[in-house]
């Protein structure tokens, strides 16, 4: 068995031991707030770890594939593509939420008490305008960006520096050089983080089901059925977008990128499951210039489970409150929602600050978002992974498109011992 179907072997077992150990404490241990505390410092541990891949990882791997890219046109072009996929993708994935939550209507006596309309999220509803976004967009320090992890500004550095390098020629090369050896270092650094993703599962789910329980599930059963169902029609049609582009290729491509879908499941972070996506991707036989370039671009404007739970969450909300809207409202909201939600790339919880400014500019109470406060860790498993599959398929579209999608056993070497030890080094 190779390393990387034990590894996705683990974080199965780990899952499903954490659920029955955080059902266990839930229900036997008077001591829960503890447990929890600890098994949030090992998810913290975990996900930190992961953070501090990201930075190197996407400037060395951008920077290097715009650079071999060798002219400004060929970045327009790729740039130009992926935003067409991810406009489409964004309006499928908002449009499908709405036609669906107007069709299950889950706010509609739901037994559970509504917060008072005068209550606060306590969630920030500002920096949604064109200035804050394009001020967030630069980075006036790239040493800021990186530090904070700013996926958004290291990108549009990282697209700059490449530019450039390609612009200077030969006497880049050293430097470009450095920078893929770089980008092999930070896979194999992945590939060893990612032992510790096992552990971090558990603990995650253990902390989730410990502090809340089964009995939260049980009240918000029917509202997390239906959003899910919903998640699951979006998986179909991301596959079907995916074969007819792909083909055959396209079921390949799902099971090439299980293990970092589940990881983000499991640990509700689909930025955790970053650097395994890259690498799954490229030995999938993506271009290490388009999955290099599309990929950190997805993270910031393709998310589109966060982009179904927006106009599911909000449209739940107005149900509960017994606010009508009438169908060109809904149309507006969804136009809003499409263009706010590109701006919030990196903000923590974004899917919530998104939905708390959306209520506002509607008239909708705010209060609602407390409704699904208790469950958010639990929807953000689907999202986080739904947010994988999407950026996988764009990645892979993308590569295809430009005609830079190799076989898979054509895989660069370096790349695959990197990526499985198991494997040898073309030197051994």
């Amino acid at each position: 068995m190779s390393s990387g179907n034990k590894l996705t072997k683990w974080i199965l077992i780990a899952l499903v031991a954490g659920i029955v150990f955080g059902y266990v404490l839930n229900r036997f241990s008077s001591d829960t707030a503890v447990w929890v505390e600890y098994f949030s410092l090992i998810t913290t541990m975990f996900l930190r770890l992961i953070k501090m891949i990201i930075a190197p990882l996407v400037f060395a791997t951008l920077t290097v594939g715009i650079a071999k890219m060798g002219d400004v046109n060929t970045v327009g072009r790729i740039g130009f593509k992926a935003f067409v996929w991810f406009v489409g993708a964004s309006l499928v994935s908002l449009t499908l939420g709405l036609i669906l939550v107007n069709l299950f209507q889950p706010g509609i006596d739901t037994g559970i008490e509504l917060p008072d309309a005068a209550a606060t999220s306590g969630l920030a509803t500002h920096s949604l305008s064109l200035k804050e976004f394009i001020t967030h967009l630069i980075p006036t320090s790239i040493a800021d960006g990186m530090a904070k992890n700013e996926i958004l500004q290291i990108v549009v550095f990282s697209v700059f520096f490449g530019v450039a390098c390609a612009g200077v020629g030969e006497r880049a090369t050293v430097l470009v050089d450095a920078l893929e050896g770089l980008s092999y270092v930070m896979l194999k650094f992945t590939m060893l983080v990612m032992w510790f993703a096992p552990v971090a599962v558990f603990a995650a789910v253990s902390a989730a089901l410990a502090k809340s329980g089964l009995s939260v599930l049980v009240t918000y059963g029917t509202f997390m059925l239906e959003f899910f169902f919903a998640i699951g029609l979006l998986w179909l049609l991301l596959f079907v977008a995916a074969w007819a582009v792909l083909r055959n290729r396209a079921w390949r491509l799902f099971r090439s990128v299980r293990e970092p879908t589940m990881l983000a499941f499991a640990t509700a972070s689909s930025e955790a499951a970053y650097p395994k996506t890259l690498a799954q991707l490229e030995k999938f036989g993506c271009s290490n210039r388009v999955a290099s370039f599309v990929l950190p671009l997805g993270y910031s404007f393709n998310l589109d489970g966060s982009m179904m739970y927006c106009t599911f969450a909000t449209m739940f909300i107005a149900q509960a409150y017994g606010i009508e809207l009438s169908l060109g409202t809904q149309i507006t909201m969804l136009l809003v929602l499409m263009v706010t939600s590109k701006g919030m790339a990196g903000v923590p919880r974004a899917s919530l600050v998104v939905i708390a400014a959306t209520l506002v500019q509607f008239n909708i109470p705010e209060a609602g978002l407390l409704l699904l406060l208790g469950i958010d860790h639990f929807l953000d498993m689907a999202r986080s992974a739904t947010n994988v599959i999407g950026n996988s398929v764009a990645t892979a579209v993308v590569s295809k498109w430009e005609g830079q999608l190799r076989e898979e056993n054509a895989l660069n070497p370096e790349l695959q011992q990197a990526m499985d030890p198991s494997v040898p080094h073309k030197d051994a």
